[in-house]
């Protein structure tokens, strides 16, 4: 009998403590996210990831690597340094703040006697834990056994060892392994199939949502930046909301009122973050496809952030990646807790904001400028509209309240049996009405 179990969860208490270590690479190997923050921000954000699964940071290192070891990441020094302060501190846990080959996850945990996880491994744990639909549950199940797959061809000295994860394994010899192995094909299949059923079933929403007049704004940005929070105070909801990495995962949307339309469409969306693990961008494609058929995207900002350009930078990638560059979506930037600013760094945000007709500096949890973002929000969305003079029978009620409720009648006159109307409206609700007139 097989002990792979896709529904395992990380074998670390809440409260465990861990030792966190962020390799701070230089050279060609510096890239990516970590590229563009200091070695303090990218420590502060690690220790947040752990904390968002309740571990506790008992000590954090950054190292400097002249050089990746393939079998180990760090160099032997480093490591048997990190092996002591592991034992200084009876830490059960080794976060590695970069994404690990299965050797060099497998020596770590050998030198460090301790088990280890990488960025990708703790993202997804995080994941894994926050999920409350069933489509996010299969996604991240998923994305967890994408990740492990490729981590089966170990053979570990602590072979009886139960490990975390989905899956993460603790038995011995290859015929355990192929076993496993087998067992993650299967089972990735099947969560494959019930996603492109989701995936369909989400696709015929949208195709309804489009046939009706309402616009649909998707709410985007690093994790935290307060986009649950804006989310609620837009909407009257009480999204769950809390200063906590991915506080949100499942999308919501609800209603909401904008000057110029009867009705539009709030979507709330999972947070982004810097090296977002592929196996998480590609098993969220089906949620995040949400973004791609939005009619205008709100790039929620936490300025008060010390790497908020870096964040920014973080959120262009992943979108680039999702096909939503240029050419995507138009976009305005909410400026997030400005409250939070005071003196020059406020003057300086709000004089830079007021020379950019796609930035609104706002303040989520105190309501400081939404009225503003609403307003920008309505000339986005109908900043193709064009004049249109159009005329309906007078018993035509229907279509009159249809132009009403669909545009902004700017005139309204009545001769003989007709009622001539000058409207604005958008291009696809010219159509539609063009449809209507013809059906």
């Amino acid at each position: 009998m097989s002990k792979f179990d896709a529904n395992a969860t990380l074998d670390v208490a809440r409260g465990e403590r861990a030792v966190l270590i962020v390799p701070e690479f230089t050279g060609r190997d510096r890239k990516g996210a970590g590229a563009r923050r200091s070695v303090e921000a990218q420590l502060d954000e690690a220790q947040g990831l752990a904390e968002a699964i309740g571990v506790k940071v008992a000590a954090r290192r950054a190292y400097r690597l002249r050089a990746i070891r393939p079998a180990s990441l760090l160099g032997k020094g480093q490591i048997e340094e990190i092996a002591e302060i592991v034992r200084e501190h009876s830490a059960g846990l080794l976060i590695v703040d970069a994404a690990l080959t299965p050797v060099q996850q497998k020596t770590l945990e050998e030198e460090a006697k301790t088990k280890v996880i990488d960025r990708t491994g703790l993202i997804l744990e995080i994941f894994g834990e926050r999920a409350a639909s069933a489509e996010g549950r299969l996604q991240v199940e998923l994305a967890h056994l994408d990740y492990q797959a490729g981590r089966l061809v170990r053979s570990w000295t602590h072979l009886e060892r139960q490990r975390g994860g989905f899956g993460f394994l603790g038995g011995p010899g290859e015929t355990q392994i192929e076993a496993d192995r087998r067992l993650i094909r299967d089972r990735m299949a099947k969560i494959k199939r019930e996603l492109e059923q989701v995936k369909r079933t989400r696709s015929l929403h949208r195709d309804r949502r489009q046939r009706a007049p309402w616009p649909v704004v998707a709410l985007v940005g690093y994790t935290n930046a307060g986009k649950s929070t804006l989310f609620n105070r837009l909407t009257g909801e009480a999204v769950f909301a809390e200063n906590l990495l991915f506080a949100t995962l499942d999308p919501t949307m609800r209603e909401i009122r904008i000057p110029g339309f009867d009705k539009a469409i709030l979507s709330d969306t999972v947070g982004f973050v810097s090296d977002l693990p592929i196996e998480l961008v590609a098993a969220f494609r089906a949620t995040l496809e949400e973004v791609a058929s939005a009619d205008l995207l709100i790039h929620v900002r936490d300025m008060a952030h010390s790497d908020h350009d870096a964040q920014r930078e973080d959120v262009d990638d992943v979108l680039a990646a999702l096909g939503l560059g240029e050419g995507g979506p138009p976009r305005i930037e909410a400026w997030n807790k400005v409250d939070l600013l005071a003196g020059d760094d406020r003057t300086a945000l709000l004089n830079e904001a007021a020379r950019r007709d796609d930035v609104v500096p706002i303040s989520a949890l105190t309501g400081l400028g939404l009225g503003e973002l609403q307003k920008r929000i309505g000339e986005r969305l109908t900043q193709d509209d064009q004049l249109i003079e159009i005329s309906v029978p007078a018993s035509d009620g229907s279509k009159i309240a249809w132009l009403h409720a669909r545009g902004e009648v700017l005139d309204q006159r009545v001769s003989d049996d007709a009622i001539h109307l000058m409207v604005r409206l958008s291009r696809d609700n010219w159509a539609r009405f063009q449809a209507l007139k013809s059906a």
